[in-house]
């Protein structure tokens, strides 16, 4: 039987595909969203067979799955896992993995690439020794390289390899539920969509907040930092939908170009602004942490105040932040209207992201009584409180895995986002390095160093 779609995992005995995507799989399997025809083969080092391996990916399954564990669902699913042992980083195993799917009849590939960046390469290389590799789909896991450089290279070798319109690069932000709400909140509600503009908005706030800090990953994080882990890919995607134009018409194409139409209107930084755009941080303890440098200078928080040089955003203020150990958890977009007179509290949409998903608005009402005073009001809509939003809310994984299968692109970063991403934040860090700027020191639990509350204060606003 000629099987209609079978996703290879590379780094099928990691973190990634344990937690993340054969939990997202088997939920996709019990919902009827992976094809009753489809196979898994699992690619890994370790000496197992595939009997082995299923027993192993059971207990990663009740453990990380949304929905309830069934026994059953999942002897069903793990029909579909296979787990081929080979050395990915060989040219020569290729041959053999070639012979496995002629002998298995497989034909029609989606591969993923959950492992780190600097094994790209060495498994696209080995692809081409697989007969029909180069027509399927690839999924990648950023980062999309160490540097600028790195990830062109790279890019060019993907694209040249299985073309552009086959490579999904994955951003999980945007299989987020409420990510994916902003255009919904926005485009399908006109008391937001007239007034999405400078003249009703004052500033907008879009910060990603943790409690933990590197943990294991001290290796990782010491040579990326919190701008290039969280803020060129994940939060500008954030902004980049927040602050697009309209579509004129929500396709892949329409997506993309109009959040593009953002990034390359970003106000760029010069060394007489950069220190009213950028404030850096470091949390105290994290140069004692596992495999980071004792004098590390890497920021663990990062504020940014950057503007949209166009006509719908001039003026208007766009903040982010960004920084680990800061005391809470919290992932969420804010937009902050201009008060109608200055004796009133601004009204203010907050659209949030993770842990909590939901819509808070506050607006303005007489206080109850013989009083005329003017006080502010809260409407707090929490979506995943429901047991039911729970159960129908797919996980990010569940999202991006079910569109790349659809090829449903507009989930998924495009290289040109990518790319100017990259340039913008590696101008700002140099523009900050030039200049001599300090890393600030903040203590664990806090909500970062001072200064970031003061590059706000200046301008007359503050942090939600």
């Amino acid at each position: 039987m000629t099987i209609s779609t079978n996703l290879t995992i590379f780094g099928g005995t990691g973190d990634l595909t344990f937690r993340k995507l054969l939990p997202a799989l088997y939920t996709m399997d019990i919902t009827g969203k992976l094809p009753e025809d489809s196979r898994i083969t699992i690619i890994g080092r370790r000496d197992y067979d595939s009997s082995h391996y299923r027993q192993i990916a059971r207990d990663w399954v009740e453990k990380f799955t949304r929905l309830s564990f069934e026994e059953k669902a999942f002897n069903r699913f793990s029909e579909k896992i296979d787990y081929y042992r080979m050395d990915f980083s060989r040219l020569e195993a290729y041959h053999g993995l070639n012979h496995y799917y002629r002998e298995n009849d497989i034909h029609s590939h989606i591969f993923y690439f959950a492992v780190a960046p600097r094994f790209f390469s060495i498994i696209t290389e080995g692809l081409k020794l697989v007969h029909g590799s180069s027509s399927g789909k690839v999924i990648l896991e950023k980062p999309f390289g160490e540097n600028l450089a790195a990830a062109a290279a790279l890019n060019k070798e993907l694209e040249a390899f299985f073309g552009p319109e086959h490579i999904y690069r994955i951003d999980h932000y945007l299989g987020k539920e409420m990510v994916r709400n902003i255009q919904a909140i926005r485009f399908s509600n006109p008391i937001f969509t007239d007034v999405w503009n400078s003249r009703y908005i004052e500033s907008v706030q879009i910060s990603a907040l943790e409690d933990m800090g590197v943990e294991t990953r001290g290796g990782y994080y010491d040579a990326s930092g919190a701008l290039k882990d969280m803020v060129q890919n994940h939060l500008f995607q954030i902004l980049s939908i927040m602050a697009m134009e309209q579509p004129e018409e929500f396709s892949p194409k329409g997506l993309h170009d109009a959040q593009l139409d953002v990034f390359r209107c970003l106000q760029p930084a010069d060394e007489s602004s950069i220190e009213s755009t950028l404030v850096l941080g470091q949390y105290e303890g994290y140069r004692g942490e596992p495999l980071v440098k004792p004098d590390s200078q890497t920021e663990t928080y990062g504020a940014l105040r950057l503007f949209i040089d166009n006509q719908r955003w001039k003026g208007t203020p766009f903040y982010i932040r960004t920084g680990k150990k800061t005391g809470k958890r919290e992932i969420e977009l804010a937009v902050i209207f201009r008060r109608p007179y200055q004796e009133v509290e601004p009204n203010i949409l907050i659209i949030k992201i993770q842990p909590t998903e939901g819509v808070y608005l506050q607006f303005n009402i007489k206080r109850p009584g013989d009083s005329e005073d003017i006080i502010p009001a809260k409407m707090d809509f929490c979506q995943n409180c429901s047991l039911i939003h729970q159960l129908n809310t797919p996980e990010a994984y569940e999202r991006l895995i079910t569109a790349c299968m659809a090829g449903e692109r507009s989930w998924f970063s495009q290289w040109d986002q990518i790319e100017f991403s990259w340039n913008y934040i590696s101008h700002l860090k140099e523009l900050h390095a030039a200049k001599r700027l300090p890393v600030y020191p903040y203590r664990p639990g806090t909500r970062g160093p001072a200064e970031a509350d003061r590059m706000l204060e200046q301008y007359g606003h503050s942090w939600l």
